[in-house]
């Protein structure tokens, strides 16, 4: 579903941020992306997003190559940032929801049914400046599911959540997942998800240092500044996280 294939990315300032990036997301896949901070993460799932276009190489999406379609990118991918106020634009719940969209019988229908899946109906026509940044963080991820993508790219989700959120965002990439949605999810943090995850992406500097199903890369993780899973650091494998799934 998504493939990158030797992609380099520099921005208009000249600094390299991605090298020689190679990689590959089957359809209906959850993958993890980690990293510590500045490791390029937030970058390339932008780039996935048809956001920016590679400086040299090149990315698919669903047959859809960049660069060269990256408007035919965008319209299958949602990306969902990791600050929440950023992306809302609506003054309300309901107005972020329908935003750009015909409001119809049918467009409200589903924009109250997604609402109900992220249990927003209580907040459904107040200020957005007032929710909780957990509330906004649903509002992002249910505004992006309510497109209906093929892809969904998540940036550090479980940023800012307490316990209770956490639980409910691994809840909601479960179910994305078993509806067949491809996803694809940065952390600097493996702990909240790598008991769901299919495969990991280790980004270091820039390119991508490990890859592969989470039992064969955390043994090495830590000499890419990212710390393995309390369960795997002490011997006990991957085990369920304990908010469960």
């Amino acid at each position: 579903m998504i493939t990158l294939s030797n992609l380099d990315f520099q921005y208009p300032s000249g600094g390299g941020v991605l090298s020689s990036v190679s990689l590959s997301v089957g359809r209906g896949e959850l993958v993890g992306l980690v990293g510590a901070n500045g490791s390029g993460k937030s970058t390339l799932l932008s780039l996935v997003a048809g956001l920016y276009s590679p400086s040299s190489g090149s990315l698919s999406v669903g047959g859809v190559e960049s660069p060269g379609d990256e408007k035919g990118i965008r319209a299958r991918c949602r990306m969902v940032m990791q600050d929440a106020d950023l992306q809302i634009l609506g003054g309300t719940v309901e107005e972020d929801l329908l935003l750009g969209r015909r409001r119809t019988e049918d467009a409200v229908a589903a924009a109250h049914t997604m609402a109900a899946r992220f249990h927003l109906l209580d907040v459904w026509d107040r200020p957005v400046q007032t929710l909780s940044w957990g509330m906004k963080r649903k509002l992002c991820l249910a505004a992006a599911l309510l497109d209906g993508p093929e892809v969904l790219l998540l940036d550090e989700p479980f940023s800012g959540l307490d316990y209770p959120g956490m639980t409910e965002m691994r809840r909601l990439l479960v179910e994305s997942r078993d509806a067949g949605l491809t996803q694809l999810v940065s952390s600097h943090d493996l702990e909240c998800m790598v008991d769901l995850v299919d495969a990991l992406v280790v980004l270091d500097g820039g390119r991508v240092a490990l890859a592969g199903p989470p039992e064969e890369v955390l043994d090495h993780v830590r000499d890419h500044a990212v710390r393995p899973p309390c369960s795997w650091s002490t011997g006990l494998g991957i085990k369920p996280w304990g908010g469960g799934r």
